[in-house]
């Protein structure tokens, strides 16, 4: 190769370099999150009309894989039933979105291991967590991974080996009239050891669901709980001693009046919040709004 050639393809590299650092991934592009257009603060539907078929629901929490190019989401066509419950797909083959697909039936709840290999999920036996192994052409049939003699919901792994999970409240918080509980979980050579997360985080009466960021820094809750689980999202903040801070209101935009709210969570890149919101059925749907911004507003200062 000549001087001058050699010298015109540095020159070009060099001035490649930013445009490719600055579309450092998937979640840059305008595809991402099927290509939909991005809220800011205020709540709003995510792909009105693209994730049902008529007569039919999108709710429950959803899943990005980490590198936001699989898009995991429930379809039902009524709550608290999983007779005609279907858990779907959208994947992008590098070119376009494809789906929904069909993943399995009466499983919910998806949550991505860290490396994105294994899909966590619940089930018709509400004691189960069950789990799927990513395979050449597809997932492996959900097995039992983790199984108690009480209620688990809501199975979620970190970045640090730690996993959380809601289930049945300890003796102690049952004595403070807690009827739900946020644990931590360990998992040592299989064998499962759960430990309530204790107050502010657990308080009496019924708190449904809860989102722990990857890096265990904060936790987004069901709070206000009603006899009849309309909520609102709070979020709390872990302490250098591993306590949590008093859960704070996500703000009227999001809490705007009575209204079911569950399935909170945040996409990989930590931009956005999606959840289920609606005041019955008919109305259900899954909401995003932009949550980074919100996120530095709520964040104590000291931490």
């Amino acid at each position: 190769m000549n001087l001058k050639r050699f010298t015109a393809l540095l020159l070009w590299a060099v001035c490649l370099a930013p445009m490719l650092h600055a579309r450092k991934s998937f979640w840059d592009s305008p595809e991402a999150y099927l290509g939909q257009p991005r809220p800011a603060d205020t709540p709003r539907i995510f792909a009105p009309g693209l994730l049902v078929d008529p007569g039919t629901i999108a709710y429950d929490r959803v899943a990005f894989s980490p590198d936001g190019m699989e898009f995991y989401y429930q379809q039902n066509d009524r709550w608290y039933n999983l007779q005609n419950h279907k858990l779907k797909a959208f994947r992008y083959d590098g070119y376009k979105w494809n789906g929904p697909m069909l993943v399995n039936e009466h499983f919910y709840g998806p949550a991505f291991s860290m490396d994105g290999n294994a899909l966590y999920l619940a089930g018709e036996n509400s004691k189960q967590v069950l789990v799927s192994k990513r395979t050449n052409d597809g997932w492996s049939a959900p097995a039992v991974f983790l199984e108690e003699p009480y209620d688990l919901y809501d199975y979620m792994p970190t970045a640090s080996g730690n996993a959380y999970v809601g289930s049945d409240p300890d003796a102690e918080d049952k004595k403070n009239g807690i009827t739900s509980s946020f644990s931590k979980l360990t998992i040592t050579d299989g064998d499962a050891t759960i430990k309530s997360l204790g107050t502010p985080l657990n308080e009496p009466g019924f708190n449904g669901d809860f989102y722990v960021a990857p890096d265990e820094s904060y936790m987004i809750v069901s709070a206000k709980e009603t006899k009849t689980n309309e909520c609102e999202l709070y979020i709390s903040f872990r302490k250098p001693d591993s306590t949590w801070t008093a859960p704070v209101s996500l703000g009227p935009k999001i809490n705007d009046g009575l209204a079911h709210r569950w399935g909170q969570y945040v996409t990989p890149d930590g931009k956005y919040l999606f959840y289920s919101h609606g005041t019955s059925a008919k109305d259900c749907a899954i909401y995003w709004v932009r949550f980074d911004t919100l996120l530095k507003r709520l964040r104590p200062k000291h931490l």
